[in-house]
């Protein structure tokens, strides 16, 4: 029996986006799959919308690769199909001097992925560029950016239903099966419930992910990853920007600190901060603002409170719990899963937007080698 569709993700974020724009590119026949009535409505939306160097990341690594590379490319996407976009740069900070062997190292690091571009430099020549600064030393990450997130998934969405593929949104996949022909059964909800059958599958269901996996049998004891919710919240500085670039503390552990980032309007932000929590939740607890206030007057003394107002929550998708090491994307195909025509994406965050095409580029590979 023919399947209704050749290939279909499920998800309509950045990620399943660019995938599906890849896989529509290379020819095939696409349809996205989206819960919700609007694309990009969970993950994507609720970011910081840096476009990241790939400093952090080990060498080696998917996060690190795929940023790099998904960095080269969405530069060129967005100047090609007119998104909005700024190569605004980022200074990475050592507020105190025993953080400046950590500054060095990630320099190291930097230039183990591709990244070859920082630059370090002193406290005062840190405040020559940005006056509101305080730190003793920092790195400057000219190819850091800031890209609008929406512009860019709907020049995705263009580029997809140019290519013949369709986005169909309200449409919630609530469970997958395989067919006696080693299609994919997929049954779906809200506006549009049925049946529908593809061929190969590609599952780019964010916060669901692990969910969604588990509806299949796999009938060989391979079990999806575990997905944790870190919530963070973000907050806003109202009037001008202190900032011109975005401003980073060093890291701490998994946590990049509530760094300040400037969006495309020229807007400060601080965030995001983070707590782990059971369920999906984007309610705002503005409370807690007032235990990161030293964090932030730790770069930035000049802080004037009273304009930080509360802005946006985020839920990101975690492999791993609080304290855990923090493992790489997880990227299954059949060699891991044992399911040919199959592609699962888990664990895909920070830097997923940056990294979006480069992961669609190796989703399409890895499709086009079944």
């Amino acid at each position: 029996m023919t399947p209704d569709v050749e290939t279909i993700v499920v998800g309509a974020g950045a990620v399943g986006l660019a995938v599906a724009h890849a896989l529509a590119q290379s020819g095939r026949e696409v349809m996205v799959l989206e819960q919700h009535a609007l694309i990009g409505s969970e993950t994507s939306s609720r970011n910081s919308e840096v476009i990241h160097a790939g400093i952090y990341y080990p060498p080696g690594s998917l996060r690190a690769t795929l940023c790099v590379r998904g960095k080269e490319l969405l530069y060129r996407f967005c100047a090609e199909h007119g998104v909005p976009h700024a190569r605004c740069g980022k200074l990475l900070v050592a507020t105190h001097e025993n953080q400046l062997p950590k500054l060095l190292a990630f320099k190291e690091t930097a230039a183990r992925n591709g990244v070859t571009d920082l630059e370090h430099i002193g406290g005062n020549a840190a405040r020559d560029l940005e006056p509101e600064l305080s730190c003793v030393a920092a790195l400057i990450s000219p190819s850091t950016g800031i890209i609008d997130a929406h512009s860019f998934m709907l020049a995705l969405e263009g580029g997809i239903e140019a290519h013949g593929g369709s986005v169909v949104l309200r449409c919630p996949v609530e469970r997958i099966e395989r067919t006696p022909q080693g299609h994919f059964s997929l049954t779906t909800g809200g506006d549009a419930p049925g049946v529908i059958t593809c061929a190969s599958l590609v599952l780019s269901a964010g916060l669901h992910a692990t969910k969604l996996a588990a509806t299949l049998d796999f009938g060989n004891g391979y079990k999806p990853p575990e997905t944790y919710f870190a919530k963070g919240q973000y907050y806003a500085l109202s009037g001008r920007s202190p900032f011109t670039r975005h401003i980073y503390p060093l890291p701490d552990g998994a946590w990049l600190g509530l760094h300040a980032t400037v969006d495309i309007g020229g807007r400060c932000k601080f965030g995001p901060d983070i707590e782990w929590t059971p369920e999906i939740d984007y309610s705002f607890q503005p409370e807690k603002l007032a235990k990161f206030l030293d964090f932030i007057r730790s770069y930035y003394p000049g802080l004037d409170a009273s304009r930080l107002h509360a802005d946006y929550t985020g839920v990101r998708p975690k492999l791993y719990r609080e304290g855990e090491p923090v493992p790489d994307f997880a990227v299954h195909g059949a060699g891991t899963h044992g399911l040919d025509g199959l592609v699962a994406l888990y664990g895909i965050e920070s830097p997923g937007l940056t990294a979006s095409l480069a992961i669609g580029e190796l989703v399409a590979d890895m499709m086009a080698r079944r």
